[in-house]
């Protein structure tokens, strides 16, 4: 069968696949990546790499450490969590940047990590910004991390694949923040929730890698879980002048490992033209099935501002500037927009003016080697003059860290990925998301403003869905242990969106000393508290659509296995609720048309239907079968067997450490 670009990446770093098998959207696999970073969250991952008795990494080249997040915070016992997160990656191995240094994902290009055509995984929503650079960059959760550090692979269902084609091209004074707050903004209705996105078509060529960078880093707001554009001729050029530029700069005391003659481990000729060899492999095959497919004509957009407090929600900036929006906070900060090519832009912008009296503007590079570029070359300093508020390089205010939050009352506008209520400071706060152009005019402006008097277009976009032809499924091969079939009656919950909290109550999320029986006593108490006596062992769960949003509390998981539940199907699932219960050894399948055929016989009315319906899902075939209708499945492979029968990834772990 025909590949995408994903499914041939996702090939090349899939391990013990059956002879002559071919990686598909839906197979679960275990992959071992070619990095996985971690930042500031390395903290929690250490105790949980050492719970499972490991001693030593799988591969210290795999492992990267960035200190991100929280570096504004130099109290003594950050600084000692700080210590002990070096201390640690210096002890095995793993390669390791400091507070100050940059923002990981940012470290992670600059570094040549994210490589094309590679798989790169972190702990961290915003590692779909490697897709920028031909690199599949998709998050992980902890327990995931302190695998891939003991046994250097983990799991991964792959996702289902989407299209999305951009035609025509940007008009001046559009970026891309601009087309993904479009996108955001436009196909607002989580077309591309749990789905990862190939961009293509000729608008591409016109979007330099700084754009590209930008739209797949906040295409995790548009709900994806990766990104990932071409490996073309516009990416080629730009890491040839980015190799030459490590070379003949030297950037001394910046790039971690470089050698006196300006060799890279990562950016070298030699590995470019490895890629050059490889570019026609680097193409989806002709035919190749994507479940979506969208288009975006760039001509038919200009300058946009998202918000407020949400991504699904935009304004052309032709409109939005006639309100006159006061504004007390302006951002340039982040590893979205904070990069060289962005301060350039509101440095051009501020020259010769003064940001307005009332309005606070911070600016924070996205690295080191971000600021020292934008010293060297007058933007920085223009920028300062302006009576911009410069902080280090870290995340800082985007998470809600450090100096310049949001106040009561107060309206920021921000070049970050994120607006949602309360992650800049205070909830009763108001934040728009806007281009860095924008930030910067309306800093000097003191209300969101830009100029920009070109007429009115209307967006031009569809979106089309295509089926996967059912005939296209295959026998999987059952290992010893896993059964072959099982069979339940089924147990329908239709209500879309239920959250963690309806499953398990947020107030017995932190009090450890739950046991099993207990768990599974309050289970779906703040969703129907007849749940549990409905309910037998040996029931199979139905869900409805994006079953198990909300926090990523494993509880929620377990909590339904220990009421004996034998798993749960869904319309679909939160991407974080999967992998926690896979990670449990609790499975999950996805079968839209069960759900279809549910909701139709029984209706949504009730919280908890008992059904009187046996099914019996044959593992082999990849079939749920209900009384004579036969429903097709992605086939459970052998990573997830292996992951249910250990129990979970941990005991997995346990019986794969490398000694």
């Amino acid at each position: 069968m025909p590949q995408t670009l994903i499914e041939k990446i996702v090939q090349k770093h899939a391990i013990g696949l059956n002879p002559n098998q071919t990686i598909h959207s839906g197979d679960y696999i275990s992959i071992q990546p070619a990095y996985v970073m971690t930042h500031d969250n390395t903290g929690a991952v250490i105790p949980k790499f050492k719970s499972i008795g490991a001693k030593k990494l799988a591969n210290p080249r795999q492992v990267v450490i960035a200190l991100d997040h929280d570096i504004q915070n130099k109290s003594e016992k950050n600084l000692e969590k700080y210590r002990k997160i070096e201390e640690f990656a210096k002890q095995m191995g793993a390669d390791f940047y400091p507070a100050g240094r940059g923002i990981g994902h940012q470290i992670m290009i600059e570094e040549g990590y994210a490589w094309p055509g590679t798989m790169v995984v972190a702990s961290d929503s915003h590692s779909n910004m490697y897709g920028g650079v031909g690199c599949l960059g998709t998050p992980i959760v902890r327990t995931d991390a302190a695998a891939i550090w003991a046994t250097g692979r983990t799991w991964w269902q792959v996702p289902p694949i989407v299209k999305v084609e951009l035609r025509g091209n940007l008009q001046n004074g559009v970026t891309g923040k601009d087309v993904i707050i479009v996108l955001c903004g436009y196909f607002n209705n989580d077309e591309v929730l749990n789905h990862a996105i190939e961009f293509t078509g000729e608008g591409v060529q016109y979007l330099d890698i700084n754009d590209r960078l930008t739209i797949a880093n906040m295409s995790t707001e548009w709900g994806a879980l990766a990104a990932v554009f071409p490996v073309d001729n516009v990416l080629m050029n730009w890491l040839e002048n980015r190799s030459n530029f490590i070379k003949n700069r030297g950037l001394e005391g910046v790039t971690s490992d470089i050698d006196g003659n300006g060799f890279h481990p990562r950016f070298n000729e030699k590995r470019i033209k490895k890629l050059e060899e490889e570019l026609e492999n680097l193409k989806a095959d002709k035919d190749a099935h994507y479940s979506k497919e969208l288009i975006l004509d760039l001509s038919s957009i200009e300058p946009y501002v998202s918000g407020p407090n949400t991504v699904k929600q935009m304004l052309p900036i032709s409109e939005i500037k006639k309100e006159k929006i006061k504004i007390d906070k302006a951002y340039l900060v982040s590893c979205v927009n904070s990069r060289l090519e962005d301060i350039a832009t509101a440095a051009n912008i501020i020259r010769g003016k003064k940001v307005a009296e009332h309005v606070k503007f911070y600016i924070s590079p996205a690295s080191s080697e971000v600021q020292k570029e934008s010293e060297r070359l007058g933007y920085w300093q223009t920028l300062i003059e302006a009576g911009a508020i410069p902080l280090p390089p870290g995340c800082g205010p985007c998470i809600g860290l450090g100096e310049g939050l949001l106040q009561d009352g107060e309206v920021g506008i921000s070049a970050t990925n994120r607006n949602f209520k309360g992650r800049m400071g205070s909830p009763n706060a108001i934040a728009y998301l806007a281009s860095p152009a924008v930030v910067a005019y309306s800093a000097i402006s003191g209300y969101i403003n830009y100029e920009w008097n070109e007429p009115r277009k209307n967006i031009i976009g569809e979106i089309k869905t295509n089926f996967k032809n059912d005939s296209d499924t295959s026998t999987i091969h059952i290992i010893e242990g896993f059964p072959r079939t099982i069979s339940g009656e089924l147990i329908f919950c239709p209500q879309n969106n239920l959250n963690t909290d309806g499953i398990y109550p947020g107030k017995y999320t932190y009090n450890d000393d739950m046991t099993p029986e207990e768990q599974a006593n309050v289970v779906m108490e703040n969703y129907d508290p007849e749940f549990k006596n409905i309910v037998k062992k040996g029931d199979i769960l139905v869900g409805a659509y994006n079953f198990g949003t909300g926090s990523s509390r494993e509880q929620a998981a377990t909590a339904l296995k220990y009421k004996g539940i034998q798993l749960v199907i869904a319309g679909s699932f939160n991407e974080t609720y999967k992998r926690n219960a896979i990670n449990n050894g609790f499975l999950t399948i996805e079968c839209p048309q069960l759900v279809e055929d549910l909701k139709k016989k029984f209706g949504s009315d009730k919280l908890t239907i008992k059904t009187g319906l046996n099914a019996i899902i044959n593992f082999e075939k990849s079939i749920i079968q209900v009384n004579e209708k036969i429903y097709s499945i992605s086939p459970i492979g052998k990573a997830a067997q292996e992951l249910i029968i250990a129990g979970g990834l941990e005991n997995w772990v346990k019986l794969n450490l490398i000694t």
